[in-house]
């Protein structure tokens, strides 16, 4: 198993993937902001983003199951994207690749209506933190910035403390819902899509806690509230993930 360093220097040699500095993307436009599809994917293709893809299991997931489609996970851990890079890399997919960022920065990265789907697949729920809350309006509005009008947002999460948040948030900004599940593998509804399961989603099945779902869309809305709600804490987060990393 290579080492993290040893990882780093071989990802630099990747051509799937982008490591924008600090320069490159601060109050200024990346290189390839509205450029993704005619400069790296050289089609015209829709853009599915990841948001926080970590090992980037659904970037390549969808990537092989939809090669009509161009397919980007974004996480700031470099470790992580690795093995979903070298991933894509060994089955020649030609359809995928990774950025090294903060999503705080997207709007330097991305192009206005550039992107058709967003994935936010488990991320940790921020359950003190509302800014830094993947489905919060304050990211809600990032991302409006970015989707096509008809544009999709999916999250996918073991925490039912995001699940319940992202829904009075939906509800209170009136956004229009596909599906809701509080229980996604007895729900009928785990397609081939869905049933692509991440790192941690393996290790909280194995627990035995549900995974939840919600696929919504927010229909050029640029302006959202955010719910004033008390909602419950996850009452085995206190040793979850970060003990099990």
């Amino acid at each position: 198993m290579k080492n993290k360093l040893e990882r780093f220097a071989e990802m630099k040699s990747f051509d799937n993937v982008f490591e924008p500095t600090h320069s490159e993307v601060w109050k200024t436009n990346y290189q390839y902001k509205g450029k993704w599809n005619k400069d790296v994917f050289k089609n015209s293709n829709p853009i599915v983003l990841e948001v926080g893809c970590g090992k980037g299991e659904y970037t390549v997931g969808l990537a092989k199951q939809f090669p009509n489609k161009n397919f980007i996970g974004i996480d700031i851990k470099g470790a992580r994207i690795y093995c979903g890079a070298k991933e894509a890399l060994d089955n020649g997919l030609g359809n995928v690749a990774f950025i090294r960022n903060y999503a705080e920065l997207l709007q330097s990265i991305f192009e206005e209506g550039e992107i058709a789907e967003i994935w936010i697949t488990f991320p940790d729920p921020q359950m003190k933190k509302t800014r830094k809350r993947l489905t919060g309006t304050r990211f809600l509005k990032l991302y409006s910035e970015l989707l096509s009008i008809d544009g999709i947002i999916h999250l996918k999460s073991d925490s039912n403390f995001l699940y319940e948040y992202t829904k009075y948030v939906i509800k209170e900004n009136n956004l229009k819902v596909i599906v809701d599940t509080d229980d996604l593998y007895t729900s009928g509804k785990a397609d081939e899509i869905l049933s692509i399961r991440t790192f941690y989603e393996q290790q909280f099945l194995n627990r035995g806690i549900p995974i939840k779902y919600h696929k919504f869309m927010l229909e050029g809305k640029t302006e959202f509230v955010e719910p004033d709600v008390e909602i419950e804490l996850d009452w085995y987060r206190s040793y979850g993930r970060v003990k099990k990393e």
